[in-house]
């Protein structure tokens, strides 16, 4: 059974959502591929929310639950993984020597900043197909759509996994 997309001349109000999901897994598909070129072929994109929400500074496993949306035990299992692939690696916490934190290695953080420099490319590329001005339009309704003051790290617990 097809489902209509129209609805009195009009798109049916899911289109909007699977649009917006639709962009969002262009632009993260396209940016594994590019990252599986330079060398970081097992890199999904559950590992960069959790990258970005151990940040710079380096977290604890149970903060890292806490920004993810998940337990400290599916935590520890990104991190057991992001660690075994090189991209993090566990220290003393030098506040609480029974505590370890997590923090980003070398790998981690390259890949990190190789993703800022295809990010950069990959919305120039949208701007020459959508127009500079018009794609900035959409950056801004998005933004003033947008509930929260910054971006939720919690995506994948949000859909479930």
């Amino acid at each position: 059974m097809r489902l209509s997309i129209m609805a009195r001349g009009e798109p049916a109000g899911f289109v909007l959502p699977l649009l917006l999901f639709g962009g969002f897994r262009a632009i993260i598909d396209e940016l594994h591929a590019e990252l599986a070129r330079q060398g970081h072929p097992d890199l999904r994109p559950a590992h960069g929310f959790a990258m970005q929400a151990i940040g710079r500074s380096g977290t604890t496993a149970t903060e890292l639950g806490r920004r993810l949306g998940v337990s400290k035990q599916a935590a520890g299992k990104t991190v057991a993984r992001l660690e075994s692939l090189g991209y993090v690696e566990r220290i003393d916490d030098p506040a609480d020597a029974r505590r370890k934190r997590i923090r980003l290695s070398e790998r981690g953080s390259d890949v990190l900043a190789r993703s800022a420099v295809i990010f950069e490319r990959l919305r120039r590329r949208w701007a020459a197909t959508l127009g500079e001005e018009r794609l900035r339009d959409l950056e801004s309704a998005l933004r003033q759509m947008q509930p929260h003051a910054h971006f939720p790290l919690d995506s994948g617990s949000w859909f479930g996994a």
